[in-house]
């Protein structure tokens, strides 16, 4: 029974760094309109970063987290500057071939900057120690992951929600004339979004470090993982996301554990099923 506890921990803060990795895409996909296939090469940018900020340059990996949330969002935002912004309005095929081809770029760019093997971080020991909880240990580091998971999904769903910079958001995704001519300033609001999505890639990439490993492949590792995310929670929608990542996190723990021939399978039908039932997501908008 213990065991079992243990691998629905797992499974459970798995699907918190899943939504981590995400919640960005959904922004960017649900909100802005705009299919941003190089969100993986952010997250991967971001955990470099903070290689480079604990490792050699003896950072607290604390401390190292807002610095690198900071850094690619500050990234995002001058990419959205530069270039992006003038595919809103193109060919879903001219995004997707856009952003995977940066994906790829910057792939190659960190294996020409820190090689093709695995990278690691230094987490703090209190952090990664076992702590016994009714009786069973769980690490730490886990616990940690399932409450930044939930403050990130608490932070977002008010912000986009509940306030009138996300209502701004929606009116301007939905008939940008229409919000120019009552005052929105729309390049303001996507930039600040996009900003928004790309910083919290970085700081999924840093945080899955210790769980997931990080090489160059990392920007395409788990894009399909992402995907189906953002498909099955609904693109736009935190707490559609925040389920379907706890979900999938959770049944790709047990299969692993106790059935590892069937775990892709099984994933791979929920996707289909739910798309066949509802083709927006549990909670995706449906214009």
């Amino acid at each position: 029974m213990s065991n079992v506890i243990v691998v629905l921990v797992d499974g459970v803060a798995y699907g918190m760094l899943l939504f981590l990795f995400a919640v960005g895409l959904s922004v960017t996909l649900g909100l802005m309109r705009f299919i941003n296939l190089a969100h993986g090469a952010f997250a991967m940018g971001g955990a470099y970063l903070a290689v480079v900020l604990v490792n050699d340059g003896g950072l607290p990996f604390l401390l190292a987290l807002p610095l690198v949330f900071m850094a690619t969002g500050a990234a995002g935002a001058l990419l959205e500057r530069g270039v992006i912004r003038h595919l809103y309005d193109r060919g879903a095929l001219q995004q997707v071939l856009f952003s995977i081809g940066l994906a790829f770029a910057l792939s190659a760019t960190a294996t020409i900057a820190f090689g093709p093997q695995q990278q690691g971080v230094q987490i703090p020991s209190w952090l990664m120690g076992r702590h016994c909880v009714f009786g069973v240990q769980i690490s730490g580091y886990r616990v940690f992951l399932v409450a930044a998971g939930a403050a990130t999904a608490a932070a977002l769903a008010y912000l986009f929600d509940y306030t009138l910079f996300g209502a701004r958001i929606r009116a301007a995704v939905d008939n940008r004339v229409a919000a120019e001519g009552i005052g929105i300033k729309v390049d303001r609001l996507f930039v600040t979004t996009f900003a928004i999505g790309s910083a919290l890639a970085g700081l999924g990439g840093a945080l899955s470090i210790e769980m997931l490993g990080l090489d160059p492949t990392f920007a395409f590792k788990y894009l399909t993982m992402l995907l189906m995310i953002v498909a099955i929670g609904g693109a736009g929608s935190t707490e559609g996301l925040l389920m379907a990542a706890l979900f999938l996190g959770v049944v790709d723990a047990l299969f692993k554990y106790f059935l590892p021939e069937a775990g892709s399978f099984v994933i791979f039908g929920v996707l289909v099923a739910v798309l066949v039932v509802r083709p927006h997501g549990l909670r995706g908008r449906t214009a």
